[in-house]
């Protein structure tokens, strides 16, 4: 039989006080209490042999003696009771658990929920209220998404679309579903776009499982979210903004080229897929910001703020 070495670092973990409540005990009645086999307790002690404390020499590693088949702990090197968790690690664990399964795209869920279920068992009071955590966004679509990539089943949704203020339907194949920063993505092959793509699951305004398979292309690879889920294109527009203090926090939110200090304000330079979400956003921002460049934005920027004025004559 295969041991894990989570279940073997466990045994370890509680070997040490066991042995130092039994002085003396005998090696066959000790592997029959912890369920192993001899020679595996056997293994266990040498390995056991070379753990303790930083530095790892003479009076810093477990010591055992030995008397025939009987062994006797004497340096117990600070493992002197079994692993216990708190209350609250008990409860931190459980919830990092319960986040862990409810995160889109994680794999091998039955060994997390076996693992959940052993503390909640061994630490959490019966009458205590079960511990709910649920991520950003719709449950019920999030189980939707994970079905049909589980049965590989193409998709049809409305997509709207934030930079083009738009709704769109298209149809693509799941590649997996993501969590970052909170949010969760649904990451596929756009054939309307054909290519990858990245959808917010709480901007998907419809959604439909189609009757045919999901297939995207061989060469249809998932981006690389190790810097975020954005990044600027080097062929998108760059734009220049003069920032004051109050609208500073757009520099750690938004991947920025360069952001230099100019008096009490900050030029900030950054590339927009759209001019038309630039513009927005611009507005958005209201007075503690104004377009340096290109002159074309800070023309439409001008025209929307007037017309918007207008509305209020």
């Amino acid at each position: 039989m295969t041991v894990s070495a989570g279940d073997r670092l466990a045994r370890l973990l509680n070997l040490v006080p066991y042995l130092l409540a039994r002085p003396g005990i005998r090696l066959s009645e000790a592997a029959s209490d912890l369920g192993v086999t001899e020679d595996q307790l056997r293994d266990d002690l040498e390995l056991l042999w070379v753990c303790g404390l930083p530095g790892y020499g003479p009076g810093d590693l477990i010591d055992m003696s030995f008397d025939g088949d009987r062994v006797t702990v004497t340096y117990d090197a600070g493992i002197d009771r079994p692993l216990r968790l708190t209350p609250d690690e008990a409860t931190a664990l459980v919830v990092a658990l319960r986040m862990l399964l409810e995160t889109p795209g994680v794999s091998d869920r039955d060994t997390i929920e076996r693992a959940l279920a052993k503390i909640e068992q061994a630490a959490v009071v019966d009458s205590t209220p079960p511990i709910a955590v649920r991520l950003p966004g719709d449950e019920d679509r999030l189980a939707t998404l994970r079905a049909a990539i589980t049965r590989g089943r193409a998709l049809r949704i409305g997509y709207y679309s934030a930079a083009r203020d738009v709704t769109s339907d298209r149809v693509v194949d799941p590649m997996r579903l993501l969590s970052v920063s909170g949010r969760s993505y649904l990451e596929a092959w756009c054939r309307q776009a054909q290519g990858v793509r990245m959808f917010r699951v709480d901007r998907i305004d419809a959604l439909v499982e189609l009757d045919e398979p999901a297939a995207p292309p061989p060469g249809a690879v998932g981006a690389d979210l190790s810097e975020g889920v954005f990044q600027p294109d080097p062929r998108s527009p760059l734009i220049t903004l003069r920032v004051g203090r109050g609208s500073r926090w757009i520099t750690e939110y938004y991947p920025c080229e360069r952001v230099t200090r100019s008096g009490d304000e900050w030029l900030v330079a950054m590339r927009v897929h759209d001019m038309d979400w630039a513009r927005r956003f611009v507005l958005g921002l209201g007075p503690d910001v104004s377009v340096v460049a290109p002159g074309e934005l800070a023309d439409v920027v001008r025209e929307s703020a007037r017309s918007a004025l207008a509305n209020y004559d």
